[in-house]
């Protein structure tokens, strides 16, 4: 037999060992088909999101494309150059379907950067209370708590009542609002693990205290804080959407889908129910598919609640 003919080597203990775990995290994620379903359809929106300039048969956020005699067309109109609305115009003349999918960028793109920013502030701000305790844990943990105690649309508002609109703005309002949840669950993470053999091993080698934090600990408190982060971008993107309906979230020249709720807003009892209806839609099935992700990632990651 030739060396070219020869199988594979088998997989040793150790490899198997290695890919066990994941694989049954895999299978035990996809068991629902609720969530293969929410899984399918939030891929599907990214997708749609990340592939807008080359999907949507227009550019909402060019102005020279857009014609103001084609506003509040209904579903299914055709334009003078042939050109045709499947989900119909708003008052801008703006083709609802190309809205939407551009619209999907914004949303998510600032629920998703809201979320990473706030969980990288806040869990390092709570893995500092945790490891370093005292006066510097209490100080952290009391404002924590302070946060916590005002409604985050309240926050909100008020922050960029002050900033004014603006895509930035909004992130950073939404940061505000959102870093005190990671630091209080990356403490209670940190002050189990912190009790740990490897911790006082890690102590024992006089290793700078960053590389106990973000090397040693900080892996070892991602499951929570990656659940959470799943969730938090869902609230992120419905917190956007509410801003947004209120005049205070992104510019109206690039409309998010809560924006693009409130510009049809007005039209509702004039029976041009789709220029509200079609954004509202997508805004529901987006928060729903992630919700659906990341409450199945809790049940995974959380060896209590596997099944």
């Amino acid at each position: 037999m030739s060396v070219d003919t020869l199988p594979p080597p088998m997989p040793t203990e150790a490899e198997k060992g290695e890919e066990a775990p994941f694989r049954v995290l895999v299978r035990a994620f996809f068991r629902s088909p609720a969530v293969i379903a929410g899984f399918v359809l939030l891929t599907a929106i990214i997708g749609l999101a990340l592939l807008a300039p080359l999907i949507a048969p227009q550019n909402p956020y060019d102005l020279n494309q857009l014609d103001i005699m084609d506003s509040r067309l209904p579903p299914g109109s055709q334009s003078m150059t042939g050109m045709i609305f499947w989900l119909g115009t708003d008052d801008q003349g703006r083709d609802m379907l190309s809205g939407i999918i551009y619209g999907l960028r914004i949303s998510l793109g600032v629920g998703a950067s809201s979320a990473l920013f706030a969980a990288l502030f806040g869990a390092s701000l709570g893995l500092l209370a945790a490891y370093v305790g005292g006066r510097t844990e209490t100080a952290i943990m009391r404002i924590v708590d302070l946060q916590l105690s005002f409604p985050s649309i309240l926050v909100a508002l008020m922050i960029l009542a002050f900033l004014g609109k603006g895509i930035l703005n909004v992130v950073l309002a939404l940061v505000i609002v959102e870093w005190a949840t990671y630091a209080r669950a990356a403490r209670g993470t940190a002050l189990v693990e912190r009790r740990k053999e490897y911790m006082e091993a890690a102590e024992s080698l006089a290793i700078p205290r960053w590389r106990i934090l973000f090397v040693h600990l900080l892996p070892n408190c991602l499951p929570p804080l990656i659940v959470i982060a799943t969730v938090q971008v869902a609230r992120a993107i419905s917190l956007e959407a509410t801003l947004s309906f209120l005049g205070l979230g992104v510019p109206i020249t690039e409309p998010s889908l809560g924006l693009l709720v409130a510009n049809g807003y007005q039209y509702m009892l004039s029976g041009m129910t789709w220029i509200s209806f079609y954004p509202g839609v997508a805004l529901l099935i987006t928060v729903v598919a992630i919700n659906l992700v990341g409450d199945r990632l809790r049940d995974v990651l959380n060896p209590r609640g596997r099944e």
